[in-house]
């Protein structure tokens, strides 16, 4: 009977840990070996460190995702991109090349010294470009007939296309271990060239049913193929749930995500790093309100798994080892109530829609959300009064745009606007602390920041201030300073 099968029985302590390596840290690979890989452990309840109970989810190196999808920040096409927009030119082939010609140069850089392992690594990723590309090229030919539909197969390709990222990563990832004399073993689920289909939680138990984690080092790719398909629901997020799902089938003790930074009070680049604390313990609810923002320590519905079956989370810093990181637990409040994080995001949109008619209709609002969730934008809090509702939104322009139109036509007597703005956010576990909201403001009034709009839930786990768009570094900068830097509980305060 294999190691995970046993951990899967109640009578057998959890021991191992699964880890997941983000793209930034995983393009400097020299770190993560000597700073991740090769430092042996004590698992819990063990006397001697190993290199093993270990399991590790790799995302793809930095960059790669952007030329496979779409940049995330600018929206720059990529692969996918191109190839939905059918553009007679095939300009998606040449942006296909582009992307292996970048992952041919880090296999070239990574075995510079390995003519074999280098041949190995790239004779993989070509091997798999190149069936991407005839896949690519035959839907492409199918879809020219009018029994076909692109749109009916885009969100296949989307996953198909994302996958190669997470295989080029996992797949180096075991050769670099294997030269260092590692028993690394490649855990592929990105199920290439297969013709059956599992569920996620059955993919992931077939995968490890014959893997032994006492004496292997099993790299996973981030992706996971399987009927659910994750990117309809998860998108960009489908590697931290392929993470969450690793650890509570195989009965993980711990959950580690691996970064280049430390989840710290705010952005150190932002308020500079010598006015920032790492966070030392929190809790899955402040997770929850990072993500919300899209800060994410972790996708909220991969921490929602861990957190029911009551694996501890942890995020540790790549480049600082020694560091034991910040660990996010579902039982932990702060001994005393205060502020543990000025986060924020910056381009939200606020659509406001002001109706005299919907004056005491109850029903007035349901085709409202409906048509928002259809827009695909994300709904980061909304506000309303008698006659006005505002949602503040994440999205690029075109969807709103889409969304204002259609809301415009199925309330035709509605006076709708829409302004770019920000949101800063207090959080914390326990911030039920006298006079907070009065400081809070205070802060941002002095440095001349106006308020659009203020919300607190009565839980008090966040307080979120609306401002203009420019004024967003400020007011980081401003809330921080008040409610932390100079909050003497913080120079106290539980560190890692």
């Amino acid at each position: 009977m294999s190691t995970t099968t046993l951990e899967k029985s109640s009578n057998i302590e959890k021991i191992h840990s699964v880890e997941k390596i983000g793209g930034t840290s995983m393009t400097r690979y020299q770190d993560v070996l000597e700073n991740i890989w090769m430092r042996k452990q004590i698992p819990h309840g063990q006397e001697n460190k190993t290199l093993y109970q270990r399991i590790f989810v790799v995302s793809a190196y930095a960059g790669m995702t952007n030329g496979l999808l779409e940049h995330k920040k600018t929206g720059e096409s990529g692969v996918y991109k191109l190839f939905a927009e059918m553009d007679e030119k095939h300009s998606w082939q040449q942006k296909l090349y582009d992307v292996q010609a970048s992952m041919l140069s880090v296999n070239a850089e990574m075995f510079a010294d390995q003519p074999l392992a280098r041949k190995r690594a790239d004779q993989f990723i070509i091997g798999r470009i190149n069936d991407v590309s005839q896949c690519l090229d035959n839907l492409e030919t199918v879809c020219n007939f009018g029994h076909f539909h692109l749109d009916d197969h885009l969100h296949r390709v989307r996953e198909m296309v994302s996958a190669l990222g997470e295989a080029h990563s996992a797949y180096n990832s075991v050769q670099l271990l294997q030269l260092n004399d590692v028993n690394a073993c490649f855990v592929d689920l990105t199920n290439w060239r297969s013709d059956t289909q599992h569920s996620l939680e059955d993919h992931i138990s077939h995968a490890f049913a014959d893997v032994d984690l006492a004496t292997q080092m099993p790299i996973v790719t981030g992706y996971t193929q399987c009927r659910e398909g994750l990117m309809k629901t998860y998108d960009r997020g489908y590697s931290e749930m392929t993470f969450s799902k690793v650890a509570t089938v195989t009965g993980a003790r711990e959950a580690i995500i691996h970064k280049e930074y430390h989840l710290s009070t705010a952005d150190p680049e932002m308020v500079g790093a010598e006015n920032v604390h790492p966070i030392g313990l929190t809790n899955y609810d402040v997770a929850d309100q990072l993500a919300n923002l899209g800060m994410e320590a972790i996708h909220p519905k991969a921490a929602a798994g861990l957190r029911k079956r009551n694996i501890i989370l942890r995020v540790k810093n790549t480049f600082e080892p020694e560091h034991s990181g910040t660990e996010i637990r579902s039982d932990y409040s702060s001994a005393t109530p205060k502020v543990e994080i000025i986060a924020g995001t910056r381009n939200v949109w606020a659509l406001e829609m002001f109706d005299q008619d919907m004056v005491g209709d109850a029903a007035y609002g349901q085709r409202m959300n409906d048509l928002v969730l259809e827009s695909g934008v994300r709904v980061l809090t909304k506000d309303y009064n008698a006659n006005t509702v505002t949602f503040y939104l994440k999205g690029n322009k075109r969807r709103i745009n889409w969304l204002m139109d259609r809301l415009q036509s199925a309330y035709t007597g509605a006076d709708i606007r829409v302004e770019k703005l920000a949101i800063v956010c207090a959080i914390g576990s326990d911030m039920k602390v006298p006079g907070l909201l009065q400081s809070a403001v205070s802060a941002l009034s002095e440095k001349n920041i106006n308020i659009l709009s203020v919300h607190q839930a009565m839980r008090q786990v966040d307080m979120m201030f609306i401002v203009s768009d420019q004024d967003y570094a400020a007011s980081v900068k401003a809330l921080h300073g008040a409610l932390i830097e100079r909050n003497d509980d913080w120079q106290r305060a539980e560190t890692a």
